[in-house]
């Protein structure tokens, strides 16, 4: 019971960094998955021409991942909102392990 009430109070007093979180989270994901991404563009951009690559790593690094960022931390932070206190640092860690897994796993890490 008294774990309960420590992830409780853990989970309550982190609360204020939600959206902060929800940013280092969306973040990680996209470093973990940006080279997947890009390496996906390159194959199916390879057959055109320079300046039609460069266009499209630019639009896809600058605008579509920050579009990224900026559209799914919100989603994710209110999702985080809705989380109990005692689950949600428990659920916050496992994400982090996770992405930190998957990354050392596609040797990012």
């Amino acid at each position: 019971m008294d774990i309960i009430i420590f992830l409780s109070e853990l989970g309550h007093s982190i609360r204020p960094w939600l959206d902060d979180i929800s940013t280092a989270i969306v973040a990680c994901l996209l470093i973990v998955f940006g080279g997947d991404i890009n390496r996906f563009l390159r194959r199916r951009l390879s057959k055109y021409n320079f300046i039609i690559r460069t266009l499209a790593f630019i639009l896809v690094n600058a605008f579509g991942y920050g579009l990224l960022i900026v559209n799914l931390s919100p989603l994710l932070h209110r999702e985080l909102l809705n989380i109990p206190n005692y689950l949600s640092i428990s659920i916050i860690a496992v994400i982090f392990i996770f992405i930190g897994c998957w990354a050392q796993r596609n040797k990012q890490a």
